[in-house]
Order: structure tokens, then sequence, then C-alpha cells
């Protein structure tokens, strides 16, 4: 890294016990090559974070980046002049950013909840889907806070209530989604992180799919968590999912809501 990039500090792998980030680094590496084919759901959202973004940064963290789609778009829209970091939990992720992004990127496997850079260094935080994936909200948001320099600006999707309830119907089973958050637990915790500044659209996202076979590769093939992932499936739960899903089919196909959580937190600027 140049003098120019970012300033990383020293990191250790996120703690061995820690069984749920394990997790979570191992299915979206296995996905890391089909992310991009499959995740058109996740690209179109991420398309709302693109009008929030400030006219000029020198340094840009994306948090969560990915296959890195994001990173090259960043770099490419704020010019020569900016560093991109791109900061994801799985290392397959990042393999395939390195291997698929032109751009001149910085790459970083690390934990949102622990980021290694200096505090107060960060133009702008982008983070496309990824919060829903953090238990801890609240250090992940104090983290953002830490590394963005004052009036420095974050802007986030994540996920609410109501994501995925069609396939929570269909597998009987919303217990084994995740525990989607509230608009209102995001701002409370933006605020509690020192965000005086801070505010959030809630927007419903159908997307529609022909069959249940779609609906869960369009989920699994992106390293999500799906109903039951520990237990192997017979025919008839399979069966019994895909009439419970097809008694929601609508003319454009098998719908799957996301309720988009879209935020702008803002740190004041030095007085």
């Amino acid at each position: 890294m140049t003098s120019s990039s970012l300033h990383v500090t020293a990191w250790q792998q996120p703690d061995a016990s820690s069984a749920w980030r394990r997790q979570v680094a191992r299915a979206f590496s296995r996905a890391s090559d089909r992310y991009t084919r499959l995740a058109q759901a996740q690209q179109r959202m991420g398309e709302a974070l693109w009008p929030l973004l400030p006219a000029r940064a020198a340094h840009v963290l994306d948090l969560g980046c990915g296959p890195g789609l994001w990173c090259g778009r960043l770099a490419e829209r704020f010019g020569n002049e900016c560093r991109v970091l791109g900061l994801d939990l799985a290392p397959g992720m990042l393999e395939t950013a390195r291997r698929e992004t032109t751009a001149p990127v910085d790459w970083l496997c690390a934990d949102a909840a622990s980021l290694p850079l200096a505090s107060g260094q960060l133009d702008v935080v982008f983070s496309n889907l990824a919060l829903q994936w953090c238990p801890d909200l609240d250090v992940v948001m104090a983290e953002i806070h830490r590394v963005l320099r004052p009036g420095g600006r974050a802007v986030i999707n994540s996920l609410g209530p109501d994501t995925l309830r069609e396939v929570a119907h269909a597998w009987s089973s919303p217990g084994a989604l995740l525990d989607f958050r509230s608009r209102a637990h995001h701002l409370a915790s933006a605020h509690r992180a020192g965000f005086a500044q801070a505010c959030c659209t809630n927007v419903l996202e159908r997307f529609f799919y022909p069959d249940l076979t779609a609906v869960m590769a369009s989920i699994k093939g992106v390293g999500a968590q799906t109903p039951r992932a520990s237990a192997r499936l017979t025919r008839s739960d399979l069966e019994r999912a895909a009439r419970r899903y097809d008694s929601l089919r609508e003319p454009a196909g098998l719908p799957v809501s996301y309720r988009r959580l879209t935020l702008v937190l803002d740190k004041e600027p030095t007085a």
C-alpha cells in the first residue's frame, strides 16, 4: 500500500470460538464464484445507495464488499485520487474480488465488529446488505462512527422484518431465518454510536422467480442461510414447501420480499 493508502492497523483473526462468524464466512466463501450471477436482487437494492454518496471522497470503505462489484464502481466514481478499501469476513469473496476487480482497490479480510483501521480516517463507509449478518449491531455502528472522519458519511442497506416472509411461509419455520431488526432498532443503534444525524427509509422490495428451485438458488446461492440448513431435507419436505410456496404465486411468478432499510448516517463535523 502506498503512503496515500488507508492506514490499516494490526488485526488478528476473529476469535476461534465464534461459530456464527465462521459459519457466515464459510457460507459466503463457498458462494463467491456464483455470487454476482445470482445476486440480482442484492445488486438492484444496492443501487439505492448510489445517489446518497457525497460528491467527493478521498478514503472509502466498502464494508462487506463480497466479490468487489461496488468497490470497482466506487473507485471509478471518486477517481484516481480516492483510495478504496474492500473489507469482507469471507476469504473466498476476497479471492474472487482480487481476481475480477481491475480498479485499484485494497482488500482486507476482517470483522465489521473490529475494524483494523485507525480512527477518523474515512470519508465514506458504503455497505450493501452486510449488517443483518452482524450479531451485535451496536458494536458495528460504533466502529463505523469511529473510523469516519468528522463530516464523513455512512450509506448502508440492511434488511428488516418481513424479509423472506414467503420463504418462512413455505418452510413453516420462521425461526430458521435471521432475526431481522427493525428500522427503529437501527436508528437507536446509530444514535447510541454517536450519529446525531441519522435517517432510515423503509422500502419493501419484491422479486419474482419461476419456481422454488430458483427461489432457493437466489438465497442459498449467494451464501445466505436457508431454513433447516443443518438438516437433510426429504423429498416430502421439498414437495410440501413447493406446494405452500406455489399458493403464493402471482402472474409474475413466485415472490420473494426484502424489507430494505437504507440508512444515511452523518458524523458531525468538528466545531
